[in-house]
């Protein structure tokens, strides 16, 4: 049997969830030898969903278990964290199966290869207008993994110069505040507000695009127009690309089933 491949995803009670549908037709595009299976992390998103829309959305160890159940042995759980931060660490105590052996495919940024990769997938975005300053702003974490935001910048300022920041939502390095302070004092008129984030869901509509109280509302109180990108990093062809080499990464390393796009390799 083919080791399925599982797409562990924090999870969304917003309209976001489009999101994971479209990376999900991508995927089985790209494996189509394979079970493509969803779990999802967020124990309180999955009761949410549950409890107030009837909606199944199932923990990994359930999907574990349903794999078990029906003879797998192996299966690889591809992580669709960014970082790998708190979250990540818990899929890989949570992928620990007694009947099934799993292999973890690795968040998006990890290498140096997968920073440039998403840079240059972001690269249109940046680009659209040069006199806009272009503001990323992701989750944040306080696990020492914030300190792949600072890489992302110092790579991000190497490729297209000063009028890119990198922000997050959670208390930390680079918060809201001092980024308005930053892009007004460099002369910009305007910003476009990018999420860094896969799916541009609670956080995005509530903290970037709110009417109070939110980073679109504190650069327009600064006197600077804002432009919205209101799709997340899940849509762009290339982040789906880059988690589907990591995917075929940890399928290499299971015995006996190792993995090229389109072919099993014996």
């Amino acid at each position: 049997m083919n080791p399925p491949i599982v797409m562990a995803a924090f999870g969304t009670t917003s309209r976001a969830m489009d999101t994971y549908r479209h990376i999900d037709a991508h995927v089985k595009t790209l494996f189509p030898d394979r079970e493509i299976r969803w779990a999802y992390t967020s124990r309180m998103v999955c009761a949410h969903m549950k409890n107030h829309r009837n909606a199944a959305m199932p923990h990994l160890r359930q999907v574990l278990d349903d794999l078990h159940a029906r003879g797998h042995r192996w299966a690889v759980v591809q992580s669709l964290h960014l970082v790998c931060g708190h979250e990540f660490y818990r899929l890989v105590a949570e992928a620990d199966h007694p009947g099934v052996r799993t292999s973890i495919g690795l968040p998006l940024l990890c290498s140096v290869e997968d920073y440039r990769l998403v840079i240059s997938a972001l690269a249109p975005t940046i680009e659209m207008n040069l006199d806009e300053a272009v503001v990323l702003v992701g989750h944040g974490t306080d696990h020492p993994s914030w300190s792949a935001y600072t890489a992302l910048q110092f790579l991000l300022k190497e490729t297209f110069g000063a009028k890119v920041y990198v922000g997050v939502v959670e208390e930390g390095w680079t918060g809201r505040d001092g980024l308005v302070r930053a892009v007004a004092s460099a002369g910009y008129g305007k910003v476009r507000l990018v999420p860094l984030m896969l799916v541009a869901g609670v956080h995005f509509e509530e903290d970037l695009a709110g009417e109070e109280d939110s980073w679109r509302s504190a650069f327009e109180a600064a006197g600077i127009d804002v432009e919205l990108e209101a799709r997340g990093m899940g849509y762009l062809a290339s982040v789906i690309d880059l988690f589907r080499s990591h995917a075929a990464a940890a399928l290499d390393v299971i015995p006996g089933r190792g993995y090229a796009v389109g072919a099993e390799v014996n």
